[in-house]
């Protein structure tokens, strides 16, 4: 139901794994986000048991309904049909957006990363929803997301195909947000910057604020 209108859910897209934070769960951490303002979460984890992801994934979707916010799967389709997920977001090496599109159905949100034109250009002909665009900073929270590319190919993608959503993400807090939406994107995807903060609460109204100026 989110996939028509998805730009309006990528201004402050959260991504998060289960490992939470502090003494705080991901499902904390989940809620105090969605209580500051985050529009769409990602659930990226790579190292936990499938069962625990379905159990804990299972929680971070219901509370995404609950706050009628969209939730998707990074990578795995299966794990997104198994969680009646929103949709998924995929890289260049995994399963190609066409493809999850067969698997998923037509009303499930597809998101594609994308770090170069060509890179874009295949996410488009794959049927992409919204592009993934970076790392447009410095990062250290994603292992293989390669030099930072700046905001350059953010303008480059919007003015080839200006209605296209898209998120800048790599290294963006609400310290640096501002250029990445100036320059074209819809929102940013952040981690560290909400999940990795003793109040992500604040956090995420502080981002907020930044993309959406005058939005509570």
């Amino acid at each position: 139901m989110f996939r028509s209108d998805v730009r309006q859910y990528l201004s402050v897209y959260l991504v998060m794994d289960l490992s939470g934070h502090e003494e705080k769960s991901a499902l904390d951490i989940a809620r105090a986000a969605l209580d500051g303002g985050v529009t769409m979460i990602q659930l990226r984890e790579k190292k936990a048991p499938l069962s625990r992801v379905i159990e804990e994934g299972r929680a971070l979707r219901e509370l995404c309904r609950e706050y009628g916010v969209p939730f998707l799967v990074n990578d795995r389709v299966d794990v997104a049909l198994a969680l009646d997920a929103d949709g998924v977001h995929v890289g260049q090496d995994d399963l190609p957006g066409s493809e999850a599109r067969k698997l998923l159905g037509e009303d499930k949100i597809i998101g594609i990363s994308a770090g170069t034109m060509a890179e874009a250009e295949r996410a488009m002909a794959e049927g992409a929803d919204y592009l993934g665009v970076g790392a447009v900073y410095s990062t250290l929270t994603k292992g293989d997301a390669g030099e930072p590319i700046g905001t350059g190919l953010i303008s480059e993608i919007k003015q080839r195909w200006p209605h296209t959503g898209m998120v800048g993400i790599g290294g963006i807090d609400a310290s640096n947000a501002a250029p990445v939406v100036q320059a074209g994107a819809d929102g940013v995807a952040v981690v560290s910057a909400i999940v990795r903060q003793s109040d992500p609460c604040s956090a995420t109204w502080q981002l907020k604020q930044v993309i959406c100026p005058g939005q509570s």
